[in-house]
């Protein structure tokens, strides 16, 4: 940390001695002249810093903070000015000028504007024969969340965000274009800062499935994942890459598409330092709840007392045997009448009867109001040497749920140098601390609040908890009052924590050099690099752990890819113009993490490992990885109108065996300006055509290859594998074609992007089951394709414009159709792809990877549920189709005014179709906790809607048998029954609001303040479903796996409303 420091600091000291040395290095000779003027926005007239000036000989800095620039070039030589999100302008230098205005039109208008695309290399967006996407810093910060990844929903076609809902963290897996894989881990689109590849997966703690356990030993726990490492005050733009013809340079990581972040760089100043300081405060609220019911207390409703009457009694009375056995709501109704119940002062049954009555907050309670604090603070300056740009973030939140949440510090430095005409170095670091002394558990185990909240009877008070430990037993045996295996809710917030300190360090170094006029060289080199620590600390008397529990992990993991590019470019006659590159690359991941437990303490409350009654369990897991690359590309055009790109990349993969380790992959895409080739109507401004065709190889994780042996844990003995491996692994191969169009209707003011894609996975890498009479348990293969196959829309419209008023209006919209092709012989049609509860997602032959299926009901030909004879629905002996997990569609819209210094914006986005299990709406149905399990309790019976066998006739005739409530609901939503536990996941959410107030310039002219604005915002504020839990918008969180259509022991969600502040100086 401290050689960190040392190293940030040296690098500012260069950043502000290039900022304080405001002299041009330009020689002047008689056929030079000098160009000065303001770079401004074309619309608004609004001046732009940092944008790129060059010549065919030589490339300045950027224009300075008041837009201002001035350069000396060579008489005749053509100026260009570069911006990203603005068209390309050039004019032809002849005379000394000063005061010249260049008008920037931004790219909403022209295609000539640049994006970052694979490799870090710019291209003029025209030229692309893909789809790409851009994402600005607004659309990061505008209602910021403690992922920024979560800014990207409904923003970006064709684009799928999971999260696991499970804690301030909120990791999430972001996927293009559907699942490919078959593997839920293997459909990650590479995230990529400033050309280095940055570590976007969860790192499990140790759980291989913990998921409908209810006392499983272990819980999984969202400790984030590295896309939250990213400060988006940091970024400056982010190129959604989505199909292999955008990806197929970075190789098999980017096989699932690819987010390529540029971070911000300093801004040309005549002197001294600009600072910004943005400071941001937000509280959350839960955003809805299951719809629980107040109107029957704790019990079966099948005990009686003398009179025949229901009763409720905390152990036994005077009125009875005890009720307060269960965790079921279908006793007494709420009457007005008096029961021995739980006295907390006595911790035990009351000394008199009491009133029975609901406690209506008695979950609510427990959840508070959330907050996050984030202060910012960033330097910057440069000339026409260099730039330089260094920020401080400090992040604190404290969670909705009681003593959770995460402090988090990121710095970041940039800094360029042009240490010549030829040479320019540039180096870029970002560094992360975040620490948490608690992160909540998740899932339904003991361990977790979302059990205790499915316990919870609704004739308890919350208030009994709060005194943790029994009288004269603290620290030895807890207060759980109505089961042993339901722990304190206070006692898990507070004492059964998990902690967390993580380090992380993203950073790279390039040097770019000019050969010569056509050539050019670029090599690089940077790291990604965590160090965490884990702590899991359990207190005597816990379901599980009855002595106690302390285990820690300790993890790192780093990986170094350096690189080399040496590009051509030249223009020739009849205007064709060629650029053409050739590189490597070379990748090294290293990971390794140490787990250590003691299961029973000595002494209470000391948590070490030297306090453990028995010795350490120790285990440790180890996985290196190497990836060496070539790769090249060609560009041409013709008149500006035609372009066509080929590459192709070979990967040497260290995790295949030595015959199949190569693999090369290549890509064509093309693009017709349609608009300059043909004469369009004149409501057409802009058209262009683009085709591409790609492949993209992929690898697989390390030691599949051989037979390796291990330790199991230390001390202990060793343990052989139970996984076959495969000496003759192939690559997977993935196959896409992509064809859209770009229109742009009425000059600009209507614009519409529309992209058809197909993509199939051939040879996917599985674990798939063996008989274990073999030996092993799973073996692995190459298995299986999988087609996805789908149709993406965007559409910006500028619906008003004036002087004073403006009105923007963007639709996002996508359709994806997955399908299993094939699977191997010997695999029965189907491979599974994850479990949850008794629900599981299995892939089938002319099914997709995210089919459901499970237990449902036994229906007659008309399609009426069957019913035994005893009124109760009858099981079926087999699992069927339940429903699919994806969604038909996603969509996003989004609204944006301004008018004088004000900005107002909104964002509405949903998906529809798709299903979603609800382990928690099947247990809570169980036990009578929500309202739709009223139905009945009053006449006290229900009959079930359908039909039974008549023996005597054969036929089925209509249902007529009267069934206890309890029965009734207790079968017909039993856990193994998928189908009735299971709903429709579509939503509708008003996902971002924000107001925002630019003070003017004329107002803040006097002061030191250069700029200032406040903005007010919202954030998941209001949501419409039919999902009867919190939220459809989640994954169950099993290991490090998030696993679509699943949910088991949800946490809430949660709104966000805050405001914003940001000055400059």
């Amino acid at each position: 940390m401290k050689l960190l420091i040392k190293a940030l600091t040296v690098l500012l000291c260069i950043g502000i001695s290039i900022s304080g040395t405001a002299q041009s290095t330009t020689n002047k000779t008689a056929n030079n002249i000098t160009v000065s003027g303001l770079i401004k926005d074309a619309e608004t007239k609004a001046t732009l810093n940092g944008v790129t000036i060059s010549t065919a000989q030589q490339k300045y800095f950027g224009s300075k903070e008041d837009g201002s620039f001035s350069i000396t070039v060579a008489k005749g030589a053509t100026v260009t000015f570069t911006a990203v999100s603005y068209a390309t302008f050039s004019f032809v230098a002849n005379n000394n000028e000063s005061g010249k205005e260049i008008l920037l039109v931004r790219e909403t208008k022209e295609m000539d504007a640049v994006v970052v695309t694979a490799l870090g290399i710019t291209r003029k967006q025209k030229a692309l024969g893909y789809s790409v996407q851009k994402i600005d810093e607004a659309d990061l910060t505008d209602a910021k969340s403690n992922n920024w990844s979560s800014a990207l929903s409904g923003k970006v076609a064709g684009l799928n965000l999971l999260s696991s809902g499970s804690g301030p963290m909120n990791s999430t897996r972001i996927s293009l274009r559907g699942d490919a894989s078959m593997n839920p881990d293997g459909n990650n689109a590479l995230i990529v800062i400033d050309g280095i590849p940055k570590n976007s997966g969860m790192t499990s703690a140790g759980v291989t499935n913990a998921y409908g356990a209810g006392s499983g030993n272990d819980i999984p726990v969202d400790y984030g994942n590295g896309i939250a490492d990213i400060n988006p005050e940091d970024i400056e733009s982010i190129t959604v890459l989505k199909g292999a013809g955008a990806t197929a340079l970075y190789g098999s990581r980017a096989a699932n598409g690819a987010l390529i972040i540029t971070t911000k760089s300093g801004i040309r100043k005549d002197k001294g330092i600009g600072v910004t300081f943005n400071s941001n405060t937000s509280i959350n609220t839960v955003l809805r709840w299951p719809d629980y019911q107040y109107e029957y207390g704790q019990g079966t409703g099948k005990a009686l007392n003398s009179a025949g009457q229901k009763y409720y009694s905390y152990g036994a009375s005077a009125d009875g045997a005890s009720t307060s056995g269960t965790s079921s709501a279908f006793g007494p109704r709420f009457n007005g009448q008096q029961y021995f119940q739980y006295d907390p002062t006595r911790q035990g049954q009351a000394a008199e009867r009491t009133l029975w009555q609901p406690y209506k907050n008695g979950i609510k309670d427990f959840w508070r109001t959330g907050y996050t604090l984030t202060n910012s603070i960033s330097l910057e300056g440069g000339n026409d040497k260099g730039s330089a740009r260094a920020s401080v973030t400090h992040t604190k939140n404290e969670w909705i749920m009681p003593n959770t949440g995460f402090e988090r510090i990121t710095a970041a430095l940039s800094v360029n140098y042009k240490m010549s005409d030829r040479l320019k170095v540039t180096a870029k670091a970002n560094y992360t601390n975040k620490q948490s002394d608690n992160l909540p558990g998740t899932g339904y185990n003991n361990q977790s609040i979302a059990y205790f909240m499915i316990f919870q009877n609704p004739n308890v008070d919350l208030n009994w908890y709060k005194t943790r430990w029994k009288n004269g037993f603290d620290q030895i045996d807890q207060v759980h009052p109505f089961s042993s295996f339901i722990d304190n809710p206070f006692l898990i917030a507070h004492e059964m924590t998990n902690a967390v300190t993580n380090n992380n360090v993203v950073g790279n170094l390039s040097a770019t050099y000019q050969i010569s006029k056509k050539f050019d060289l670029m090599v690089r080199s940077g790291m990604d690099m965590t160090a965490e620590q884990r702590k899991q600390e359990r207190p005597f008397s816990t379901a599980n752990y009855l002595r106690g529990y302390f285990k820690q992990q300790n993890i790192s993991d780093y990986e170094i890819n350096s690189d080399a590019l040496l590009t051509y470019h030249d223009k020739f006659k009849k205007g064709i113009d060629v650029t053409a590159s050739v590189g490597a690359n070379t990748m090294t991941h290293k990971y390794y993490r140490l787990d250590a437990y003691v299961d029973g303490l000595v002494i209470p409350g000391v948590y070490k490992l030297s306090n453990g009654s028995g010795n350490p369990i120790s285990t440790a897991t180890d996985r290196n990885k190497k990836v060496n690359s070539v790769y090249g590309m060609a560009s041409f055009s013709y008149l500006g109108k035609y372009f066509i790109d080929i590459t192709g990349r070979n990967d040497w993969s260290s995790t295949l065996p030595l015959a199949n380790n190569s693999f090369f992959y290549p890509s064509v895409n093309t693009s017709f300006i349609l608009s300059d080739i043909f004469k369009l109507p004149a409501k057409i401004s802009f058209a262009k055509a683009r085709f591409s065709v790609a492949q993209v190889g992929n690898d697989t994780d390390p030691y599949k290859t051989s037979k390796y042996y291990g330790t199991s844990e230390f001390p202990s003995s060793g343990s052989v594998p139970t996984t076959l491996p495969n000496a003759n692994l192939k690559p997977e191969i993935s196959t896409s074609k992509e064809a859209g169009l770009d229109i742009r209707f009425f000059k600009s003011r209507l614009n519409v992007d529309v992209t058809l894609y197909h993509n199939i996975t051939r040879n996917q890498i599985l674990e798939v089951p063996l008989d274990p009479t073999t030996g092993y348990t799973r073996a692995v293969l190459n298995s299986g394709a999988v087609r996805n196959k789908g149709i993406e829309l965007v559409v910006t419209a500028q619906n008003i414009k004036t002087k004073t008023f403006r009105w923007t209006t963007t639709v996002t919209w996508a359709k994806n159709q997955n399908k299993v092709l094939e699977l191997a012989e010997g695999m029965d049609g189907k491979q599974d792809i994850g479990y949850g509860g008794n629900a599981t997602l299995q892939a089938r032959v002319g099914g997709t990877t995210g089919d459901i299926y499970g237990f449902g009901f036994v229906r007659s030909p008309e399609g009426q549920i069957v019913y035994n004879s005893d009124g109760l629905p009858a099981r079926p002996a087999d699992i069927s189709f339940i429903g699919n997990a994806y969604a038909k569609w996603k969509g996003g819209i989004k609204n944006e005014f301004g008018y004088k210094a004000f900005r107002f914006s909104f964002l509405v986005d949903g998906q529809y179709g798709g299903i979603i299990y609800s382990q928690t709406h099947h247990k809570m149905t169980e036990q009578g906790k929500l309202t739709h399990t009223l139905m009945g309790r009053e006449e006290n019976y229900i009959i079930g809607d359908g039909v039974v066998m008549d023996a005597a006739s054969g036929k089925y005739v209509t249902n007529t048998k009267k069934v206890l409530p309890v029965d009734y609901y207790v079968e017909y939503y039993r856990r193994a029954n998928v189908a009735s536990n299971s709903f429709d996941a579509s939503f509708l959410k008003l996902r971002e609001v924000r107001l925002e107030y630019a003070i003017p310039a004329t107002v803040l002219k006097k002061s030191f303040i250069k700029s200032a604005s406040f903005a007010v915002y919202g954030r998941d504020l209001l949501m419409i479903t039919s999902f009867p839990i919190f939220d459809p918008e989640t994954a169950a969180l099993n290991g490090s796996t998030l696993l679509p259509g699943v949910e088991m022991g949800q946490l809430p969600s949660s709104r966000t409303m805050g405001v914003n502040l940001t000055l400059k100086f």
